[in-house]
């Protein structure tokens, strides 16, 4: 007896179900690796940010409160740097296993932060219950950790804010939050409740951070480029990208007045991962006028981020554009803050292909043997020192002894801050390779960058800039 044909209808149904049964999965997991911190298992910066802002909508309802505290490690990066990278991140793993077993509440979150940070939500709680979880987590601390044969003593400083009374939405309460944990790491206290007296101009910087946060998410900020040109021939080569914030009520907001701020909190990585993208976005005009690679400055916290060059790899691949392309410039201070961390990361960005540029080069003391082992492509000579160098022998000779030192590591030399012809001639004639400065061109609008390029002389074989002789 022959078998039944098995229907056709079925089979379509029975496979139609298991791809969306697959795609429901997958969806179901990348939302979880979104909000999930890979390392702790802990929920994420992002999930924390927005766990607050439901707890706040709730305990408005209710008629409630609640507080945040922020923790950080005090000298996690000697652990780094003397037990190794690997070692750090099973610490952090300890560490968060020993937090969540402090008889946290039902609804209690413990997050992973930023480096070596973790936060806490505690609906419902007021200022003075906040201070006595932190001081019995405190507590907890002060006993040593064995970990791998290791005895480790840790510290960790605590900062915290409540709503509603320090804040009015979930940014300004984390920003608050933050700012009471760096000060806590300029004193002798392991806790420490926000104050506005903390810090003079706190109220302005927290407003300025929350608004900065603000326009990340809603678009406002303009990516500005700054031309380069090879100093031999006049050729544009290069622009630096540079970010710029028109705030629609206050004007033009100098990078001074939020960079700096935004380089002690978490937006510090959006605001680079913003510039990246925005440059890459860019790249397609640029390589089309001629120039070679447009430049990207890493802080701090990005070379601590061992997810950077994944990061940055997405979004080369979401844009389909080469490595190659994009020269990531990082100060000798940034690496000098934690060398052995900042030197992997940057081994991984080399071996991405990126090309690698040390700014602000003879400010940082960063050692020959540092900047050898380094794999970094040019050397940016501090604008200090190109700016002083018409009128003042010293600094002339170390923007000569910067230039020689590059060539004979095989490095690009480039002179940065150059503000007249005179400097220009100069560098030119010490062989510096490459230069950006008032001369050459201000930073400018992406969307008139063309023009400026249409209009530069040295793009026209028959003509040279006046700057250049």
């Amino acid at each position: 007896m022959s078998a039944l044909p098995f229907p056709q209808w079925l089979l379509l149904a029975i496979t139609l179900g298991g791809v969306a049964l697959f795609a429901a999965r997958r969806a179901v997991e990348l939302h979880r690796l979104a909000y999930r911190d890979r390392l702790t298992g802990l929920p994420n910066r992002a999930r924390f940010r927005e766990a607050v802002r439901q707890a706040i909508v709730a305990q408005r309802r209710q008629g409630g409160r609640l507080a945040v505290v922020m923790l950080g490690l005090a000298r996690f990066e000697r652990v780094n740097e003397e037990l190794g990278f690997a070692f750090g991140d099973r610490l952090l793993k300890a560490v968060a296993e020993r937090i969540a077993g402090q008889r946290l509440r039902k609804g209690d979150l413990l997050a992973r932060g930023s480096g070596d940070g973790f936060a806490l939500l505690l609906p419902g709680a007021d200022a003075a219950r906040a201070l006595a979880v932190a001081e019995r987590i405190a507590d907890v601390f002060e006993l040593p950790l064995v970990l791998e044969g290791q005895t480790l003593d840790l510290s960790a400083r605590f900062g915290i804010a409540s709503w509603p009374e320090d804040a009015n939405d979930a940014d300004a309460l984390l920003m608050r939050a933050e700012v009471a944990m760096v000060g806590a790491r300029r004193t002798t206290a392991s806790v420490l409740v926000y104050d506005p007296a903390i810090d003079a101009g706190s109220a302005h910087t927290l407003w300025l951070l929350s608004a900065l946060r603000r326009a990340l998410d809603q678009g406002e900020l303009r990516l500005f480029l700054q031309p380069r040109i090879a100093l031999a021939n006049g050729a544009l080569v290069g622009a630096e990208a540079l970010v710029r914030w028109p705030h629609p009520t206050r004007g033009l907001v100098p990078p001074m007045r939020f960079i700096p701020g935004a380089e002690q909190t978490g937006l510090a990585r959006q605001l680079t991962l913003w510039i990246f993208e925005a440059a890459v976005v860019e790249w397609p005009r640029l390589v089309a006028l001629g120039l070679q690679r447009v430049s990207v400055s890493l802080g701090t916290r990005d070379l601590m981020d061992p997810e950077l060059p994944a990061r940055l790899d997405a979004i080369l691949a979401r844009h389909r554009v080469d490595a190659r392309a994009i020269c990531l410039e990082i100060t000798e201070r940034a690496f000098m803050d934690a060398p052995q961390r900042a030197e992997a990361t940057l081994h991984a960005l080399a071996d991405a292909g990126f090309s690698l540029s040390i700014d602000e080069f003879g400010a940082g003391g960063a050692s020959l043997a540092d900047l050898v082992r380094l794999p970094v492509d040019e050397l940016k000579i501090d604008p200090r020192f190109v700016i002083a160098m018409e009128h003042d022998i010293d600094h002339a000779t170390i923007v000569r002894s910067a230039i020689d030192l590059a060539h004979n590591l095989g490095l690009r030399a480039v002179a940065e801050g150059v503000e007249n012809a005179g400097v220009m001639r100069r560098l030119r004639a010490l062989d510096c390779d490459e230069a950006q400065g008032d001369p050459i061109g201000s930073p400018v609008p992406a969307g008139e960058f063309a023009g400026f390029a249409a209009r530069w002389p040295a793009r026209h074989e028959n003509s040279r800039s006046a700057v250049l002789h």
